[in-house]
């Protein structure tokens, strides 16, 4: 390929990029519109779930299959499963309909996702070339995520909330279309071994029953929480034995041998639960705490989305001057700052407190992103990139959606705390509606105060878990450098 047709390609990979984060925000513009159109506020989670779930679980499957087709073939499977689903959510009858519709566009979410990562490995060899790409990768999702709920809102009061998801369907095309005729394939890094089919269900059904597990935390009683989790951990375990004798396994044991990679996906598990932390209750502190309304709650994401950008391009000058692991470590500590100042904030913090934070949260994980994306392709075998690549994306789904439910957990038990606490005067009911401004007026102004103390104790605790999670990351990233200064002095 020559210049130009990589950068068309590129160009049509990150129209992909920003189709995915546009649905990640604007789908929670349209939901209110949503569920009253179709009577479904009980399934509200599970439109959003199923998504996740989806894509997670397909995220290591798409490799695979661009390893045995072709990454331009199975890109293009993928978008199009993404289009299919899109169509049919826009023409959904009913709530069911709607969830279907969205767990294949998941599908296709997750092969959009993870395959443009393994094409720009083989597109731009040089790290440094492919840092400065990840960084337009970066902005082009942080540009959506922002677009997404001015869009959404404008589209939801204008036309109709069907049109959200129409919106994807001549993007989709059009990304097909341009990778067709100027992406050139090379056959030679297809392989010929039979499939893993044993590996694929194992891991597929192991994964499903990990996240509906995960998922049904609070929902479900607790042995059958628990059960969904054994089973999961059994048939995962029973993947690991099966896939020693795999001619071609979905997940090569030789991956977690290999001490490097192995610390690059523990970093991205611990750095990408820290993100629900702020990104899904930064926005409930400013509208419960600060009484704003949902407009400037969403708002407390905008900085962050510009200094993300910042960050990811930051990676390209930074890495002349210090190694990977030093950068991962600065990002890290960025994101401490952040928590710690959110972990340190009272009831009564300015809502600039929390613009401050999200500054600090987009340049961290700005950072913090590229080197990891980059240190799991280059720390990889040759051989393995695709794998890993799309195993570090299927590790980052897993930490955030383990990390929501365990976050759910810390604040409902802070709010449970409280209202007990109260000895009757506040109930749960009360605590629901103290994040919706017009909706907490109807409240006892008296009781507002003693409200705002109790979901602040359960944001507070939220806040410092994550903060723990990033110690540890911290702790981890400094014992890989002083270890890899001692191997460079032998």
């Amino acid at each position: 390929m020559n210049k130009k047709e990589i950068q068309i390609v590129t160009l049509a990979l990150l129209m992909s990029n920003a189709m995915n984060g546009l649905d990640s925000t604007i789908i929670n513009t349209a939901l209110p519109a949503i569920v009253s159109d179709l009577h479904g506020i009980e399934f509200m989670g599970w439109i959003v779930s199923i998504f996740l779930l989806t894509t997670a679980v397909s995220t290591p499957l798409w490799s695979k299959l661009g390893e045995h087709i072709g990454n331009k073939t199975a890109y293009q499977i993928a978008t199009t499963l993404f289009v299919i689903g899109s169509f049919f959510e826009g023409m959904a009858p009913n709530v069911i309909f709607l969830i279907v519709a969205r767990g294949i566009m998941g599908l296709g979410s997750g092969g959009m996702t993870s395959i443009p990562y393994i094409i720009y490995a083989n597109m731009y060899k040089n790290p440094k070339k492919r840092s400065k790409v990840l960084g337009f990768v970066t902005a082009s999702y942080s540009s959506a995520t922002i677009i997404g709920p001015l869009l959404g809102g404008w589209i939801v009061d204008t036309i109709s909330w069907h049109w959200v998801f129409y919106i994807n369907v001549p993007l989709g095309l059009l990304s097909i279309l341009i990778v067709q005729h100027y992406f050139k394939q090379d056959d030679s890094l297809k392989i010929d071994n039979p499939v893993d089919i044993k590996g694929i269900t194992l891991l597929t059904t192991g994964l499903v029953m990990l996240l509906v597990g995960i998922e049904m935390i609070n929902i479900l009683s607790t042995m059958w929480v628990i059960a969904l989790l054994v089973i999961a951990v059994a048939l995962l375990v029973i993947l690991g034995f099966v896939e020693k004798t795999a001619n071609d396994p979905i997940v090569p044991s030789r991956l977690f041998k290999n001490k490097k990679l192995v610390i690059d996906f523990i970093l991205f598990i611990l750095i990408w639960a820290t993100f629900i932390g702020f990104n899904q209750y930064a926005p409930m502190w400013a509208q419960g705490l600060l009484a704003t309304s949902a407009v400037i709650g969403g708002v407390t994401q905008i900085p962050s989305a510009f200094t993300n950008f910042i960050g990811a391009r930051s990676v390209v000058n930074l890495s002349s001057h210090m190694r990977p692991r030093v950068i991962t470590a600065l990002g890290i500590f960025t994101l401490m700052v952040a928590f710690t100042i959110l972990g340190l904030s009272g009831i009564s913090a300015s809502y600039w407190v929390l613009l401050l934070a999200g500054c600090f949260v987009g340049f961290g994980s700005g950072l913090c992103f590229n080197v990891l994306q980059i240190s799991v392709q280059e720390d990889a075998d040759p051989q393995d990139v695709p794998t890993a690549t799309s195993l570090s994306f299927l590790m980052r789904k897993l930490s955030q959606t383990f990390m929501a439910s365990i976050c759910g957990i810390v604040l409902n038990n802070a709010l449970h705390a409280g209202v007990k606490q109260s000895h009757g005067q506040i109930t749960m009911g009360m605590l629901n509606h103290l994040s919706d401004a017009e909706a907490a007026k109807h409240l006892p102004q008296h009781l507002i105060p003693q409200m705002r103390v109790i979901l602040h104790n359960g944001l507070h605790n939220i806040m410092l878990l994550a903060l723990s999670f990033l110690v540890v990351a911290m702790i981890i990233c400094i014992i890989a450098i002083i270890s890899n200064n001692k191997a460079r002095t032998v």
